[in-house]
């Protein structure tokens, strides 16, 4: 069972600890049932491939690889610093997520 998560595909976010701290990135997927994501150049691997149909060469390729969500905050729309999330109900009654630090609502 996987409960809602306060970051969605293509937010912008801030990583809070590990080897990228300090760093922000666009989220490319969410992996709910594992509480992770994978976010642009945060987290990069070295993949070592076999020459394949898809890659005739193959050898090191660097990739993104999951951060749990723990270590990430969505980053402001207004103040563009971390901001932890809220959800409350718009002008039109639906459920929405805004930035606590400047109660902005996040697209």
């Amino acid at each position: 069972m996987s409960k809602k998560l306060h970051i969605k595909k293509g937010d912008t976010v801030f990583v809070n600890t590990g080897e990228d701290k300090g760093k922000t990135g666009r989220v490319l997927e969410v992996r709910p049932q594992e509480q992770r994501a994978i976010v642009e150049g945060i987290n990069m691997i070295s993949k070592h491939t076999k020459p394949s149909a898809k890659s005739p060469q193959g050898g090191i390729i660097k990739k993104e690889a999951a951060i749990h969500i723990s270590n990430l905050q969505v980053v402001d729309p207004v103040k563009g610093g971390p901001t932890r999330i809220g959800r409350r109900l718009n002008s039109k009654g639906k459920l929405v997520r805004y930035a606590k630090k400047s109660g902005e609502e996040i697209k």
